[in-house]
């Protein structure tokens, strides 16, 4: 009897201990596991690179004159195999291009193939209403039974997609129905079939036959073929709804694995190990995931992807955040706690003392240099006093130019009155001598470009100086007086003042535009500097003397 009792618990012992060794053998391979998936993300790059060369092959290939409406169809096709789970909206435009093909070579087989899987695309992209329209254009009862999978196959992705964006659940049930008539008219020897039915009847079987169903069909897909990363993914939310999170976790991470090596943006595996390392408390692995999750998404441009991921990456990314945040005050505290000890080390032990008055007199000069801090942001502050100041003075030139103006409008009226009045009293002589004289005229003209230049150097003082130091030394210009200046250097003036319509810079000065041209063009041959930076750098003359204040 005491003998059966010592079998028994060496048994039990035996069994407990194999149980262990089980469980931490798959945590080392969902560890090993992890790590895989850290340098696949760290090499997205390359894997992304080596996607583009196959899709930049297939665009040579397609760019060929020689080829038929027909082998454009087929390398389309490949175009779309490779985007649509990469970046929805170049699917889009070939299985836009095979429709006009379709019905260019009117070619039923073509054009419903391509109506099916553009609706898809859309369904995907958030088009909704273009998918639905496309769908209701087609009767099913008309399709023979390839296409009729495709197209039950198209519906139920739509509402799966529609019930996503709009988080309403009963379109999953509507698109379970679209699964099950998919099934009915399915192609039982497809990856495609096999995948959707172990899906869709793992409500109706024992659990066990499910995962030797799934576990077979993730055997027999090769790593380099997308169903491979839909199988795994599939095993993870069975082994998820089972309650057992380890292998759940192992199963999500070599479908996430799959998904980046292959460059498959529309995956669903980084969020679901987002969630699970949610769940456990590593937000650090959480925000890694839901991060590269939503990446692919805005990437690929799966509009139900991003509406999945968006809330679950705000409370991930706000999470991971507290913690740092925890994490550092944490570290302060310790360092703080640190820094105590290592001061009553010192009191306890004489030769740091030393080190002590080395740390004092660091202290004095970072006091002495925050002292010249303060002073300096005093001097900041003055500064930008000096610089509302100027930005004053600059608002008073402007309103003493219009004033002007006004002044000139007014002269004008006046002139007129004088006009008039000749003419109520019939002094045609006198009228005709007032009409036919421009003294007036070149009087005010003189007196506008007056004001005009001292207003203007009043503003930028340094101008002609400045503007000289970019002209060839034996081409720079003198004035007979330094308030005023002449033709040239008023056309760069008003460049300057941010006229630089050639038309505006003839009519205020009263010349043709060729004469601008001209004038600018001659300018522009005596610059010291190249041509083509020239009226750039007139345009920051006084730049730096109005920021200086």
């Amino acid at each position: 009897m005491a003998l059966h009792h010592l079998h028994t618990a060496v048994c039990a012992l035996l069994l407990l201990a194999g149980a262990l060794s089980s469980v931490a053998c798959r945590q080392d391979e969902v560890r090993t596991l992890s790590e895989s998936l850290d340098r696949a993300l760290a090499d997205k790059s390359d894997y992304d690179a080596r996607k583009e060369a196959r899709i930049n092959e297939l665009r040579r290939m397609r760019a060929i004159p020689e080829i038929t409406p027909h082998q454009e169809y087929d390398i389309n096709t490949e175009l779309y195999r490779e985007f649509k789970k990469y970046r929805l909206d170049s699917a889009i435009r070939y299985i836009e291009r095979n429709v006009t093909l379709g019905r260019q070579l009117d070619n039923q087989q073509y054009i419903i193939e391509s109506e099916l899987r553009l609706a898809r695309l859309y369904s995907s992209s958030g088009m909704s209403i273009e998918a639905r329209t496309i769908l209701e254009s087609i009767d099913p009862a008309t399709l023979p039974g390839t296409l009729r999978h495709i197209y039950y196959r198209a519906c139920s992705q739509f509402y799966q997609h529609y019930a996503a964006l709009t988080d309403k659940s009963g379109y999953n049930l509507v698109a379970q129905q679209y699964t099950d008539s998919m099934l009915l008219a399915g192609q039982t020897h497809t990856l495609r079939y096999r995948l959707a039915a172990a899906g869709r009847y793992s409500e109706y079987m024992p659990a066990d036959s499910v995962e030797k169903a799934l576990l077979r069909l993730f055997n027999e897909i090769p790593p380099e073929d997308s169903h491979h990363a839909e199988a795994a993914y599939m095993l993870g939310n069975f082994y998820y709804e089972c309650g057992d999170e380890s292998n759940a976790r192992k199963y999500y991470l070599l479908s996430a694995l799959t998904d980046v090596r292959l460059s498959i943006k529309e995956n669903a595996s980084f969020q679901a190990l987002a969630v699970l390392f949610y769940n456990d408390g590593n937000l650090a692995q959480a925000f890694k995931y839901s991060q590269a999750a939503i990446e692919d998404a805005l990437f690929s441009k799966v509009q139900f992807r991003t509406a999945q991921m968006s809330e679950l990456y705000s409370i991930i990314s706000a999470s991971h955040q507290a913690k740092e945040v925890k994490s550092k005050n944490k570290l302060q505290y310790y360092l703080a706690l640190i820094s105590i000890l290592s001061a009553v080390l010192v009191l306890l032990f004489a030769f740091v003392f030393r080190q002590m008055r080395k740390l004092y007199r660091v202290k004095e000069e970072l006091s002495r240099i925050n002292g010249e801090l303060a002073r300096l942001n005093d001097e900041l502050a003055e500064k930008n006093e000096q610089l509302s100041e100027a930005n004053t003075i600059k608002m008073q030139y402007i309103a003493r130019f219009f004033d002007l103006c006004s002044m000139y409008i007014d002269k004008m009226d006046d002139y007129r009155k004088r006009l008039k009045k000749l003419a109520q009293d019939q002094k045609y002589d006198l009228l005709y001598r007032q009409l036919k004289s421009t003294s007036m005229l070149e009087t005010e003209q003189g007196e506008l470009y007056k004001n005009f230049d001292a207003i203007f150097l009043n503003l930028y003082p340094s101008f002609v100086e400045d503007f000289n130091a970019l002209l060839n030394e034996d081409e720079r210009i003198k004035l007979r007086s330094k308030n005023l200046l002449n033709k040239e250097l008023r056309i760069y003036a008003l460049l300057r003042l941010g006229i630089t319509d050639s038309v505006k810079i003839a009519s205020f000065l009263r010349c043709s535009l060729s004469t601008v041209y001209n004038y600018r063009t001659k300018i522009r041959n005596k610059a010291s500097v190249s041509r083509e930076t020239f009226e750039k750098m007139v345009m920051k003359i006084g730049s730096n003397r109005h920021s200086e204040g």
